[in-house]
Order: structure tokens, then sequence, then C-alpha cells
């Protein structure tokens, strides 16, 4: 038998075509999702052809709701709302548009928020996603031709989702110059009988309403949420239960990241684990239950803010994209199940006081840092995607960043508020998103970006508990990364003081070939190191010179400007090392630091060079001969600027075609491991010995990849080198 439709007037005819196209790109919406119901969406798609097809027919007819009434219609509507205010079942009354115009004390204690919330927004946004278009479909059928139906859905109850069967009937109210329509909610279970029956609920669950290994565990953020204590009344929908133990891990608790190694995902998954569980509260006696839970959803927060302290402070050295990275993570396994951090560039505009940026701006502001979702491999490809996705104008990132002002929308109804795919469909259909709130990163002066977290029904909406932790999240980042600039900045600007104090470029010496390196400590690099090294012309023959500062920053980077100007402006009139380190030891006595330096000069001939040594407190020079054997020039003398009676160490030695003369300072000898042992002269020369064949730059080259494997990359302290190698002669 053929329902029976309403007729309709060509007014209501063009209403009627926009529902519908807004609809049937819903269902679209729905076919595209991860693990659609192509089901439900196909029995949807079936009612709109015939809710098309009988208002192609009826077109032009004329009928009008029933109209009567009787003198005791007054006296009916107070009893019929106490009875729907006090009915044991969950009631939704829903206008034309499915707009919630009241419900009942049961179906706001199904949704676990209050009856004025519920009030104003779309039925459909109390429910997942994967069902959303193919309900809103069914509730227009019900408009439309009056036919009761039942269909099976999933509420985003307080703490999971909720298996349901809803039955929509359509009623006629005095005063309204549209129908109604009244949902009544019952427990979930296969249809019974009629025509009507559709199934409407995501894949991967059966007739009697069970899931499968996508039900939420123990542990997370809805599941330590405090129980409203009450019992339900009989026939109303309750939240499936299940013993803690037997509940599956949560999907998604592990997140992608392809910067860690699978050691360290693992080391980080035990660590989660751990604090994903929530504490154990023993229950006190007298006190409720639900008062223990509560404390429990308290401490596990405050467990939140705890661990991000820790990992936020834990990087010596302030790194902006560790931090943004870490708390992407962390907000991502324990809040929810996609986070985002949106960052205003460098160099972009920052949002100070209150706010105030006008809305016209054109290019987006922010920039996106990351998008950390779940591991499995859907999501990581949505997730590189969505880290290409820039928050554009509109968006909720880009309104909270211009704001200023933290929001929290528990269910959402406009699905693009995150923006759109390039596919098209909105982000929060591509990630399956329903509860979603976002905080400024601001650090009490500026706003640097926003946070974004995003939940799926399985584990409730977010809550104001939610938010205010997100929101001292983003105040901890926001002074994380604002040092992190400060940092930065200062490590710049002694990277050009530094790059200052060293040679740009090695003059090319004949006969010979030189090469140089220099690491900056990982410590305090935002300081000017002390360490500086220069080749240069003598009056005889060329110099090399190698030398440390007593300290770091600015104090000490003076003196080491004078030291290497020094002693290449006294190279020009005298000749031995000696004579040139006692010229810039006078020039160093009215300084507050002293420097050990190591200074040769070299006399080239036809296949050798004849070098003299001077050593003023300072590591000695090493010999690399050609065929391996390592020697260590002679050490000794006093450091510059100490006393006016200089005594430099003296030495020299010959170099034959393939010997290597090698400088270097002290921070390669004390750079230390994990357990504090030295790398000390014996690791140098061993490696010095095992590249004897290497070039120059392959021998300094070896030496940095030993000291860096050695020491973890953790330099305690600046490190240079200068070597230089006699060639053949060319036959030019």
């Amino acid at each position: 038998m053929h329902d029976q439709f309403d007729q309709l007037e060509p007014e209501s005819m063009l209403r009627e075509i926009t529902e519908l196209e807004g609809r049937i790109g819903e269902l679209r919406q729905a076919a595209g999702m991860p693990e659609p119901d192509l089901r439900a969406t196909l029995d949807a798609a079936l009612v709109e052809l015939e809710l098309a097809l009988a208002a192609l027919r009826t077109m032009g007819s004329e009928q009008g709701p029933e109209q009567g009434g009787s003198a005791a219609a007054e006296n009916e509507r107070r009893v019929l709302r106490t009875v729907f205010q006090d009915a044991p079942v969950p009631l939704f009354l829903l206008d034309r548009s499915s707009s919630v115009r009241r419900v009942n004390r049961q179906a706001a204690t199904l949704l676990g928020v209050s009856a004025g919330y519920v009030s104003g927004k779309q039925f459909a946004a109390f429910c997942d996603l994967a069902t959303r278009a193919a309900l809103r479909s069914q509730l227009a059928a019900v408009v439309r031709t009056g036919r009761r139906r039942r269909v099976q859905v999933r509420f985003l109850g307080r703490e999971r989702g909720i298996d349901a069967v809803v039955t929509l009937a359509r009623v006629w109210i005095r005063g309204e110059p549209d129908p109604m329509v009244v949902v009544a909610a019952g427990a979930a279970g296969p249809p019974q009988g009629g025509d009507g029956a559709t199934r409407a609920r995501p894949a991967g669950q059966d007739a009697a309403g069970e899931r499968d290994a996508r039900e939420p565990a123990d542990g997370k953020r809805a599941a330590a949420k405090p129980a409203t204590g009450k019992q339900p009344a009989k026939g109303a929908v309750v939240p499936p239960q299940s013993p803690p133990e037997s509940r599956p891990e949560r999907p998604g608790a592990r997140r992608a990241d392809p910067e860690r190694t699978a050691a360290e995902r693992t080391a980080a998954e035990e660590a989660r684990a751990e604090r994903a569980a929530p504490p154990k509260v023993a229950p006190t006696q007298g006190v409720p239950a639900g008062d223990d839970e509560t404390v429990a959803t308290m401490v596990h927060r405050m467990d939140v803010l705890a661990t991000a302290c820790e990992l936020l402070l834990d990087e010596p050295v302030f790194n902006e994209t560790v931090a943004v990275r870490r708390c992407a993570r962390l907000l991502a396994a324990e809040l929810a199940d996609w986070a985002f951090v949106d960052l205003v560039g460098h160099g972009g505009p920052v949002i100070s006081g209150s706010g105030g940026a006008t809305a016209a701006d054109a290019a987006p502001l922010l920039r996106r840092q990351v998008a950390m979702g779940p591991d499995d491999e859907r999501s990581v490809e949505a997730a590189r995607m969505l880290e290409d996705l820039e928050p554009v104008q509109g968006t909720l990132p880009h309104t909270v960043f211009i704001t200023r002002q933290g929001t929290l929308r528990p269910h959402v109804e406009d699905l693009e508020s995150l923006g759109v795919c390039p596919d098209g469909q909105p982000v929060c259909a591509k990630i399956g998103a329903t509860s979603v709130l976002c905080v400024p990163i601001e650090d009490g002066e500026r706003c640097l970006g926003t946070i974004t977290l995003t939940a799926s029904g399985d584990y409730g909406p977010f809550d104001l508990m939610d938010l205010g932790v997100a929101q001292r999240l983003g105040r901890y980042l926001a002074l994380v990364i604002r040092a992190s600039r400060l940092y930065r900045r200062r490590a710049e600007v002694a990277d050009t003081l530094q790059a200052g104090l060293l040679p740009k470029t090695l003059p090319a010496i004949p006969g010979a070939s030189v090469a140089a390196r220099y690491l900056t400590a990982t410590h305090g690099s935002a300081e000017v190191g002390g360490d500086f090294y220069d080749v240069f012309r003598t009056e005889d023959g060329w110099g090399l010179i190698l030398g440390d500062v007593c300290g770091k920053g600015e104090e000490a980077a003076a003196v080491t400007a004078t030291a290497r100007h020094c002693a290449r402006l006294a190279a020009r009139w005298k000749s031995a090392p000696g004579d040139v380190l006692g010229v810039v030891n006078e020039a160093l006595l009215d300084e507050d630091r002293f420097v050990t330096a190591v200074m040769a000069g070299l006399t080239l001939e036809t296949e050798r060079v004849l070098v003299s040594l001077g050593v003023a407190g300072h590591p000695p020079a090493v010999v690399v001969r050609a065929d391996g054997v390592i020697r260590s020039a002679a050490r000794g003398g006093v450091p510059l600027g100490l006393f006016e009676d200089f005594e430099p160490g003296l030495d020299g030695l010959e170099l034959s075609v393939g010997d290597t003369l090698v400088l270097h300072s002290d921070g390669v000898l004390d750079a230390c491991d994990l357990q504090r042992q030295e790398f000390g002269q014996e690791r140098l020369l061993e490696t010095l010995a095992a590249h004897a064949k290497d070039t120059p730059e392959g021998m300094l080259a070896a030496v940095e990849r030993a000291l860096v494997d050695f020491c973890d990359g953790d330099l305690r302290d600046d490190v240079s080198m200068l070597a230089l190698r006699v060639e053949a002669p060319s036959l030019d």
C-alpha cells in the first residue's frame, strides 16, 4: 500500500525542493564517511525518491491540516503537557525543520544535559555522524507522509554512545502552521514488523545494539565522568554496561607520529596506558559512588596538567616544534580523538590585547603545525592531508584566534566549522567529530595560535572541565613558545656574532690543503662562544692559530676578537710563533679573561713544510703521518693575559707529502658521554689514525661524527678544529 502524501502549495514546493537538495548532499557525505552504513543510506535515498515522486503528483492540490477542536481543548493540552513531561520514556518534540522544540525529563537524562540546552538544536546533532543523513531523510518522510517510522540510531550520551530505536510520528498542534514530529526513544533491538521499520545504525553494530571493538574502554576522558546515581525508569534507554576488564582498548590511543622510532612508540604507549587508567579512588563509607567518580575525574585532569608541565619543561633548550608535538600528542591520548595546533608564523601578525583584528584579513593568519589523530592507516592519511589544510577565515580556529575566547561545542551542528577538505567533505565528517572545543594559545599579552580538540560520540561530548584543562594547557604552551622564540632570536644574534669571529673562507696555501670545523655547544647556544681559529700570511710564510677564550658571552667575544686580530697583525713583522704569542699576551693583560692558544708557523719548501709551534697552555698539536703514525707535539706555556713574563711552549717538526697537522680545542677532549667519561686524547688519536688516508675535510668530519656519537649530541663546550696537509707538487 502506498503512503498517503499531503498536497503542497506552490510556495511550499519551493521549500521542499530546497530541503531535498540539502538532504541529498548529506546522504552523499554520509556515503563517503569511514565505515559508512550503505544500507541505511540506500533506504533513505529511496525514501527521498518516493517523496519527490509524490510531491510531483500532488502539486497544485489543496489540502490543509485538520481543523477543529472542542471546549475542553485547553484542558486536554494541560493534561498532555503533564503526560509529556512525566512519560517514562524519552520524548522529543521537533518542528518541521527537525529542530528540537521541547524534550521531557527522560530525554534530557538520556543525553546527560539540561532540557534548555537541547531546545533549539537540530535533533540529528545528538546522534552519531554515521546515521545523521539517513535520520534526516526519515524525519522528512514522516513530515510529508504522516506515517510512523522506526529508526535505529546511536545517541551521543554524556559518557558514551547509547544505542536506541526511535519511533517517529507526525502530529498537528493547534496554532502551529506546520506539522511537528514526536520522537520516542526505546531500548535498542531489532525493529518489530511493519514496513516502516528502518535500520540507521553504523556498520559494526549488530541487531541487538552491541558494538564491535570500537566500544569505548575505561580510563579515558568520558569514563571518568561522574554518574548521575539515578535509577532509569522502566522502558528508558540506558547506556550499555560491561565489566571494566572486558572492555577493549580505546581505538586511537596510539597516535601517529612518523618522527618516533618503534622503541619510542612502545615506551610512549606504555606510559600513556599508565596515565590513561583513571585513578582508583577507594569508595568512602557513606559517600555515593558518583562522588568517587567525580574525584577520579578531577584527579585525572590534574594528572593531565602535571604531565603537560613535565613534557613541556623537560626540554633543556626550548624547542617550539618539540613542545607543540608533545602537547598535541598528550591531548590526543588523554582528552580527545584528534588534536590540532595552529600557530601564527614567526613573522606573521599576532593578536594583542583583547582581540580587535579585523575579520577582513584575506590571507589566513594561522598555519597548521600538527594534526594528531588515531594510528590506523586511514587516519594517518587523513592527518597528512589535514596538516596542509590552513584554518581559513570563518572556521572555528580562526574565530577563536581573532576573539581570544575559548569555544565549547558539545554537539556539532555545522560540520564545516573546522573547514572543508580539498575533496569537498567537511573536516568534521572526515574525522567523525561530534564534539569540538577550541582555545587560544595566549601568554597573557598576545595570542599566538589555537588548540582544537575533537571527539566522537563513543566517549561523550566535551564539557566545561575539558575546556578549562585545554585553556590551561594553551597558556602553558604559549609561555614555552614565547621563551622558545626569544631563545631562538638570541641564538641567531649569537650565531651572527660568532660568524664575525671566524674567517668566512680559508685562504689557499700553495702545496697544501686546509680544512676547519666548528661546533657550537648544545648548552648555552644562545651565547657567543670563545673558540677561534685563523689562517694568514706571516713575514716569511704562513701562520695557523687556534685558541679558546675563558667563558662565553659578549665580553668573551670582545677578547676573542682582540686575540685573533692581534695575532694576525703581529705576524706581519714577527715570524716566530712564540714572539707573536708574546705580543698577544701584552695586549690581553688589561682584560679580565685569559686565552689558551696554539700557533703554527709554516715555511714552505719543495715536497715538505717546516713547522714551528708556539703553545700557550693549549692542548698540543697532532701530526698524522701519511702511513698512519701519530705524533703529539710538545705542550707547555701559560695562558695568554695572565703574566707579564710570558713564556710559551716551543716545538718544531717537519711535514712531508701526505702528512697532516691537526690543531684542536679542549672541547674535543672534554666531551663526555652519559657516564661522564671524557672523549680524551686516546680516542682522538685513534679516530685520526683510522682516517689517515682521508682528505683533511674527511678527517675532521670523522672526528666530528665520533664525538657526536660518543656524547649523544650533547656537547658541553664549543669545538674547533683546524687541519693542514702537505700535498704532492702538481705538474703545472
